[in-house]
């Protein structure tokens, strides 16, 4: 018999004729009753992105049989078919087929542990607290200056909107609400828990929006307070905010009134302006800048002063950003959610369902462990047996 044969003789006895040998076939059998036990459940993964990686499984089988038959070619070639048995005595191939299988199968419950399994799950009361915050975004045409970046690349308008979109992302179950504003103000979202909805009311506030000219500070802050009016107030008054963004001085005069107001109604307001003391041309349609009767380029100045009286006034807080720089994530954490109460705005029940991937976890740990206990020799009495098997095999 030439190398060759004995090569595919010691393949075929690696993993059976069809590459599959008995303890592959037992294995199949067990995961017979934990399939039909899955199969009877209803499953939920957290995160199912995560069994793409399941593809490690196959490619780790066909490395091991590409890894034993390409040994068993290589003993093949080195020795005769007389002195392989004597070279391969004590080896033993069912351990060093298991060894592959606990490796195969710590892989794979490692990667269904990263799937985040669940089944079985209890039923929960979830109440929600939080508190309310409308935000009033000046949309005039003077948020279209590009100075809120050193490059100059980006406006006033879209800066303030990207830190409202990162303010979505960190409200822990408060209500949010958009009031934009120019020379008037309307409520383009109401009081809503649903922040997919407020990002994408968010990215259609623009100044064509408002066809009034101008920046109504006092009409912002009117409306704004009706917002909250709009709901049903079970909780505490000392649980609504309106954070006011702006570049621009009240044209109406009636911006202390209303922050009186709101002092009354409990209601805060932080304030955020944007701009230079020295002032900044207004962007007109079609190239150039907005100028007045006398031909002379319109500035739009920063009340700075007035602003801080409406945020004193109320208990707010207010911040200056020269660059448009608006860190709206510390005035929530510091300046909200730091001197406001939550207050329970409803409740809900819904599903909890309970996570199982410690069990994968357990086998993936158990196996890695009794992997290098097991080893690929017999004792010394078996070594002589393995040898007679070999040579009557060959």
């Amino acid at each position: 018999m030439s190398g060759r044969s004995a090569t595919r003789d010691t393949a075929a006895r690696d993993f059976g004729p069809d590459g599959a040998g008995p303890p592959r076939r037992r294995a199949l059998l067990a995961l017979i009753p934990l399939l039909l036990l899955l199969g009877g459940c209803e499953m939920r993964t957290g995160r199912p992105d995560a069994l793409w990686l399941l593809w490690l499984g196959p490619a780790l089988l066909l490395f091991y049989v590409y890894a034993f038959r390409t040994r068993a070619r290589l003993l093949g070639r080195f020795a005769s078919r007389e002195m392989l048995p004597a070279l391969i005595a004590g080896v033993s191939r069912p351990r060093r087929r298991l060894k592959a299988v606990l490796v195969l199968v710590a892989v794979l419950a490692l990667v269904a542990s990263l799937a985040q399994p669940r089944w079985g799950f209890v039923w929960e009361e979830v109440r929600r607290e939080g508190v309310d915050i409308v935000v009033a975004l000046d949309v005039s045409d003077s948020m279209l200056v590009l100075d809120a970046e050193a490059g100059g690349e980006l406006s006033r308008l879209e800066r303030a909107r990207r830190e409202i979109a990162d303010l979505l992302q960190r409200l822990e179950g408060d209500r949010i609400a958009l009031v934009a504003f120019a020379g008037s103000a309307f409520l383009e979202l109401p009081l809503t828990l649903d922040y997919s909805a407020a990002a994408l009311f968010l990215e259609a506030m623009e100044p064509d929006l408002i066809p009034v000219k101008g920046t109504a500070i006092g009409e912002a802050l009117r409306v704004s307070l009706e917002a909250f009016d709009r709901v049903a107030q079970t909780g505490s008054r000392k649980s609504r905010a309106i954070i006011l963004i702006t570049d621009g001085e009240d044209h109406l005069g009636e911006a202390q009134d209303v922050a009186e107001a709101a002092a009354e109604a409990g209601v805060r307001i932080f304030a955020i302006g944007i701009g230079r003391d020295e002032g900044a041309p207004i962007p007109r349609e079609g190239g150039g800048f907005r100028t007045d009767r006398r031909g002379e380029i319109v500035l739009s100045r920063l009340d700075e002063a007035a602003l801080q009286r409406i945020a004193l006034t109320t208990g707010g807080r207010y911040v200056r950003s020269v660059t448009g720089d608006v860190d709206l994530e510390q005035i929530y954490a510091q300046g909200i959610k730091a001197q406001l109460e939550d207050q329970e705005l409803g409740s809900s029940r819904q599903q909890r369902w309970e996570e199982r991937f410690q069990w994968l976890l357990v086998i993936a740990l158990a196996a890695l462990m009794l992997e290098p206990l097991i080893g690929e020799r017999l004792a010394r009495r078996g070594a002589g047996e393995e040898g007679r098997d070999h040579a009557t095999v060959t």
